[in-house]
């Protein structure tokens, strides 16, 4: 499948709806929470159990944005798309049929691994493009694909509530539920693969005004290469930050919609189905409008900063949720909220971290490697707060006592990802390229690591 080229008096604002339709499509695996109860009680699963393919969604995720980066840049984004459409459908048929039979493990298989491959390319497929279409806005555009990624739950999470809510929420609504999904987002994402196109040849050698200043500042960043940079300890310093920082955010945003009915569970209040759906609803706008705002703040106040205020506050937002949380709704959704900005910020901001630390000669490839902190995070996150609450459950606990524990390891997390935060120092001479040499396809490469 060649890359499409656009033809003569074609519109570039064609392309952010077409990458719009690809990552609010795969962006529903935010929406995973609301399929818990129901797979659990249809099933007999454990939470633990019916957290595995959101977990090995993300980890299939990280993997192949990491691996198939080359791929993607090879064969061009309508091929890159297909390929999502295929693997992100295809992974819901399986489910659907996973669930339809009771063969749990067709659900995993399906949704975690076959549909994982497709939220990995899926999430790189249009980063490229965009810049490549937006040379003189390539942070805007790009911002556009990936805040769509963040509040894909939006849509995602209200309408799957309402499907089991129609269907019924035994094994055979669940079924009817993830093969509509599998079926409209193929089409929606086909949307995206009719639209996409590539600039002409020569569009994208296009620069923002002033461009000798911006090589001349470019110049002046030490540059390093990505073998050369996982061999110091600043990447791993950022390794353990951004593992640290998503753990916390990942744990709540997967056991959302349960966490916050056990919570309120013995209170004069509860929470509906509804309300839970609604309450995954509004942290995937905290996630989405973090990755605007947080990142943006970096600017103004430093990376390091920004990252103090992600884990250091992160921590007392969980402290107070442990403490207080089921004694105030506002309390814990405030709470809820800001650290689940600060998980969608923490994706926005390391691109640019990196780019500090070494350069622009090849940020893409050592974005590619960090994130692998992500895969481990999307396993780490949810196995803390859902085998916490299964043993708590066993011993007796309910409502809030479920989580405490699980809090305090959070908590605890945040502050090694702080202490490796503090511990990042300019990077030594000896690792610094001497003289980068870069083709325009590296240096597009280079800059689709700012999408995380």
């Amino acid at each position: 499948m060649t890359p499409p080229l656009a033809p003569a008096g074609w519109s570039r604002w064609l392309v952010p709806p077409a990458a719009l339709s690809v990552h609010l499509s795969i962006g529903q695996a935010y929406a995973w929470s609301v399929f818990k109860p129901p797979l659990e009680s249809a099933l007999g699963l454990t939470g633990t159990q019916s957290a595995l393919p959101f977990q090995l969604g993300i980890v299939m995720l990280g993997l192949s944005a990491a691996f198939g980066g080359t791929l993607v840049e090879r064969n061009g984004p309508r091929w890159a798309m297909t390929v999502a459409l295929c693997c992100f459908s295809s992974g819901f048929l399986l489910a659907a049929l996973g669930a339809a039979t009771e063969q749990y493990w067709l659900i995993v298989l399906g949704y975690g691994f076959v549909g994982g491959i497709g939220l990995g390319i899926g999430y790189i497929s249009p980063v490229s493009t965009l810049i490549k279409w937006f040379p003189d806005r390539p942070g805007m555009a790009t911002g556009i694909a990936i805040m769509g990624f963040g509040g894909g739950a939006l849509i995602a999470s209200p309408w799957s509530a309402q499907m089991l809510e129609s269907y019924g929420s035994d094994s055979r609504g669940i079924a009817l539920a993830f093969l509509t999904h599998g079926l409209v987002y193929a089409v929606f994402m086909g949307l995206g693969v009719f639209l996409v196109r590539v600039p002409p040849p020569g569009y994208r050698q296009r620069r923002p005004a002033d461009p000798v200043a911006g090589e001349a500042a470019a110049a002046r960043t030490p540059q390093v290469s990505a073998r050369s940079a996982v061999r110091t300890p600043q990447f791993w310093c950022l390794w353990v930050v951004l593992c640290m920082n998503v753990t916390a955010g990942i744990g709540i945003l997967e056991k959302a919609a349960p966490m916050i009915t056990d919570f309120f569970a013995r209170t004069a209040t509860p929470v509906s189905v509804s309300a839970a759906a609604g309450f995954v609803a509004l942290l995937s706008a905290a996630n989405m409008a973090g990755r605007i705002g947080w990142s943006s703040t970096s600017d103004l106040i430093g990376r390091k900063n920004v990252y103090r205020v992600y884990l250091g506050v992160g921590a007392v937002m969980y402290l107070l949720i442990a403490r207080f949380g089921d004694s105030s709704k506002p309390l814990f959704v405030c709470c809820a909220l800001v650290i689940l900005s600060f998980y969608g910020g923490g994706f926005a901001t390391i691109p640019a971290y990196l780019k500090d630390l070494f350069g622009t000669y090849q940020v893409g490839a050592i974005h590619g490697r960090l994130l692998t902190a992500w895969s481990t995070a999307g396993v780490l996150g949810p196995l803390i707060v859902n085998k916490v609450a299964d043993s708590q459950e066993a011993a007796g606990r309910s409502g809030a006592g479920l989580y405490g524990l699980s809090f305090t390891i959070m908590i605890g997390l945040l502050a090694v990802g702080f202490v490796a935060n503090e511990l990042v120092r300019p990077v030594h001479p000896r690792h610094h390229v001497p003289e980068p040499k870069e083709t325009p396809d590296d240096q597009l490469f280079s800059d689709s690591g700012r999408a995380g």
